[in-house]
């Protein structure tokens, strides 16, 4: 998909110095950028939390036992 949008002049020119340095395409680094970007501010889903507990040490049966014992 193509988009149009507007950058500062500057940033054009940082683009360009760092396009050829990496010899890459201006189109090429600003898709990355964009795709960094959208993993830096992915939201969390609840199959993230998956399997949460047992990083806590704790078997879940253990602290289950463990709790009842105070009934």
């Amino acid at each position: 998909m193509r988009t149009l949008v507007e950058i500062a002049e500057s940033q054009v020119r940082a683009l360009d110095e760092l396009a050829r340095a990496r010899d890459q395409s201006r189109a090429a680094l600003i898709r990355e950028a964009i795709g960094d970007f959208l993993k830096q501010h992915q939201q969390s889903s609840a199959a993230d939390g998956f399997g949460l507990w047992g990083r806590g040490g704790e078997d879940g049966l253990a602290y289950q036992d463990r709790i009842r014992r105070e009934w």
